[in-house]
């Protein structure tokens, strides 16, 4: 029975000491690549193809986002599609409209040898507004959960920090009853670890 608690608690310290020995070489840069914080002119444009720059109302800078982005993972799938990098993030509306919670997946090109990049994102927003019978000023959205894109052109400030001009934009492509799609615009900071 000694022999049996002896042998027991050799293995349990063995094991603690690797489970240790792990979490001390885990830090977060080993998962995430940037954390972004942004303002954002909220219900900038109806459209997710804002080409008409004289109907965007800037004047309603009532939203901050926050956005996690993880180093793309290094298997065949994401290699195939471009190695984008997974994001998690958030925007919030402090007027009392829609706020969304997205995850997707970004993707970064550099133009040519500068510090400037266009960037793209693809995934799905949860958001807590109206599905329908929204009350007058408030959009009809129709799904709970509907698609998610942005678009940005930014730059790179200094190897860790990065500026960007976004255009996120969450509709549901008429797959629900209603469709009232809102875009925000405004800066995005970055720090990469």
């Amino acid at each position: 029975m000694h022999m049996r608690r002896t042998s027991l608690a050799l293995i349990l310290g063995l094991l603690g000491a690797n489970v240790a020995e792990a979490q001390e070489s885990f830090v977060l840069s080993d998962i995430i690549d940037e954390v972004r914080v942004g303002v954002h002119a909220h219900n900038a444009h109806y459209s997710l193809w804002p080409v008409y720059v004289g109907e965007w109302d800037l004047g309603n800078i009532h939203d901050v986002s926050f956005d996690v982005l993880f180093h793309s993972p290094q298997v065949d799938a994401f290699r195939w599609i471009g190695s984008p990098r997974p994001e998690l993030g958030t925007t919030i509306n402090f007027s009392g409209l829609e706020s969304t919670f997205h995850a997707g997946l970004t993707w970064q090109v550099p133009v040519f040898e500068t510090p400037f990049f266009l960037e793209g994102t693809f995934g799905a927003a949860l958001h807590n507004g109206y599905l329908t019978s929204a009350p007058e000023g408030r959009k009809n959205l129709g799904c709970r959960i509907n698609f998610y894109e942005r678009f940005g052109v930014g730059v790179n400030i200094t190897e860790n920090a990065t500026a960007l001009l976004t255009y996120e934009h969450m509709s549901n492509a008429e797959l629900c009853e209603a469709n009232g799609g809102y875009s925000n615009f405004g800066l995005r900071v970055g720090m990469k670890f």
